[in-house]
């Protein structure tokens, strides 16, 4: 395989994607090795790359099995469960805190009776 083309950023010609833009087309690389990449220059360092690939030699994205669907689940029902209290606090635990805001944060007892 020769040099890559290397076109300016925002200027590379249709037929080629970057694996964000694959995807938001239900694409995957598939296995191709990068056929292009951008360029963007930046004054005081290197430019930043973006690697493309072919979009007529993608695949379609595979479809999620029922045990990915049931991990990922289990997976966000884990980062939702309070280590303290045991409970499913409704949204994912700060990893700052390391449990809900209420253990994190209690109540005094002058405010509960009030």
């Amino acid at each position: 395989m020769g040099a890559l083309p290397v076109f300016r950023w925002r200027l590379a010609p249709d037929g080629y994607a970057t694996r964000r833009q694959l995807r938001a087309r239900g694409l995957r690389p598939g296995g191709q090795d990068v056929a292009a990449q951008l360029e963007r220059p930046r004054r005081r360092r290197g430019p930043l790359v973006a690697y493309l690939y072919r979009v007529d030699d993608a695949k379609p994205v595979r479809p999620i099995t029922p045990a990915k669907w049931a991990a990922l689940a289990k997976a966000n029902a884990a980062r939702r469960t309070c280590p303290e209290c045991g409970i499913d606090a409704g949204y994912v635990i700060p990893a700052s805190l390391g449990m809900c805001v209420t253990c994190a944060f209690p109540e005094p007892e002058s405010l509960r009776s009030a």
